[in-house]
């Protein structure tokens, strides 16, 4: 990744870009190359200055957008339909208004820019809750329903249909969870309230129970897709 990550900031609310492009280019390392009000804009910027990352709110022009950079939602919907379509689209990663600190969006920023997912609460919890309906009906288990469900409720807090765990740990099966979400060392640090040490031995403990050596492996095997040894 190079030393300078450029940012295509695309916003229909003037000030809102004005706001991202003092906030970024006084940052050493970012560089804000252009911004755009709407999608046609976006794309014709995009082709044209070639950013790292775009910062984008809307999901029209997403696909075509991810075909050339690298995405990143910021946007205030938290519809769990939104979160989802913008992940199928190619967003590379869903931060929600309100939900993040100006330290915490220049680093998803950076993160996004070197391939790395990023995703505050919501999408986090959106996200779980997801995945976890996916392995219970991957093993024939019928998932607690999500409606009505607040968007802010503790994933970690429901009460989870009795799935196989691969002999994982409560612990481990959680950080696994987030792990297959996209989540790095350091988010799930957070999101568990653990240091990033202890997330990495858990880490370990995981890929020695479940007999792989990568993350994309380890998921692999979570969600069913391949038979363990």
């Amino acid at each position: 990744m190079p030393t300078l990550l450029t940012v295509l900031v695309v916003d229909g609310d003037p000030v809102v870009r004005a706001g991202l492009r003092a906030l970024l280019g006084g940052r050493p390392g970012f560089e804000v190359v252009a911004e755009a009000a709407d999608d046609r804009e976006a794309l014709r910027e995009t082709l044209r200055v070639r950013p790292h990352v775009v910062l984008l709110d809307g999901l029209t022009a997403l696909p075509r957008l991810a075909r050339l950079s690298r995405v990143l939602m910021l946007t205030h919907s938290r519809d769990p339909e939104t979160v989802e379509e913008a992940l199928r689209r190619g967003a590379g990663g869903y931060l929600v208004h309100g939900e993040f600190t100006t330290e915490e969006l220049v680093s998803a920023v950076r993160d996004v820019g070197e391939g790395r997912a990023r995703f505050t609460a919501t999408a986090s919890g959106i996200l779980l809750r997801s995945l976890r309906a996916t392995r219970a009906t991957a093993h024939g288990v019928m998932p607690p329903t999500a409606k009505n469900r607040p968007f802010f409720e503790n994933p970690s807090s429901q009460v989870q249909p009795d799935l196989p765990q691969c002999g994982l740990s409560a612990r481990e099966a959680e950080v696994m969870d987030l792990i297959a979400t996209g989540l790095n060392n350091r988010q799930i640090a957070a999101a568990c309230f653990i240091t990033e040490k202890t997330v990495k031995n858990h880490i370990n403990r995981i890929f020695a129970k479940l007999h792989t050596n990568t993350r994309a492996e380890a998921i692999a095997s979570w969600l069913g897709t391949r038979s363990l040894p």
